[in-house]
């Protein structure tokens, strides 16, 4: 409600200087653009002496914390999704994209998006994966269930086949419909919700 109500002041401001003959050519500024509008005040001075500014006598700064920083990048399909945080990488494949529909057995396609998968765990060095599946909420809860671990494995088995270095675990999982990305109200949101998700620590 903020901008509309500066905007009708802003029109009105402008009709009556417009009126008045007092429009000059100078600068505009818009509200939404992408630099904000000169402050109408000077900027108030701060005297770094200043008593008030200082930490009580005795008192320390906290020690300094590492904030845990995301990055995603999505392809344009949507089909593949990358998370990347300070300690994990975790891979979201859509099940358009490795399974027929409703079905748990891999397609063609599906062996190479996880053998790239498997490229990327080497190089990490990742001894600790979680394979996860996920559907939407069509269907009864427990076809859902038993679907996303059935997937879950699917993908475990070419990952299995595809890292043979020691000591490396598994942790395989089926959500069904728990945990959705999106909203399962449209197509598009159950599409995203339909996936695979494998997850590693970064080194």
């Amino acid at each position: 409600m903020r901008p509309a109500t500066r905007i009708t002041a802003t029109a009105v401001v402008l009709a009556g200087a417009l009126s008045a003959g007092l429009l000059a050519g100078g600068n505009a500024y818009a509200d939404d653009g992408p630099y904000a509008a000169p402050p109408a005040e000077a900027p108030v001075r701060l005297d770094a002496d200043d008593s008030d500014l200082k930490l009580p006598e005795g008192a320390t700064l906290a020690d300094p914390k590492v904030v845990d920083i995301k990055s995603v990048v999505e392809d344009i399909s949507g089909e593949e999704r990358r998370e990347e945080t300070n300690s994990d990488i975790k891979f979201a494949l859509q099940a358009e994209v490795l399974f027929g529909k409703d079905s748990a057995e891999l397609s063609g396609e599906a062996t190479s998006r996880i053998s790239a998968i498997a490229v990327e765990i080497k190089n990490q060095n990742a001894k600790k994966i979680r394979v996860f599946g996920f559907t939407d909420d069509l269907g009864t809860e427990a076809h859902g269930d038993k679907l996303s671990k059935e997937r879950a494995d699917a993908v475990h088995s070419v990952l299995a086949q595809q890292l043979s270095a020691e000591g490396i675990t598994y942790e395989i999982r089926g959500y069904g419909e728990d945990y959705p990305i999106a909203s399962n109200t449209s197509e598009e949101g159950r599409r995203k919700n339909r996936r695979v998700e494998v997850s590693f620590p970064r080194e």
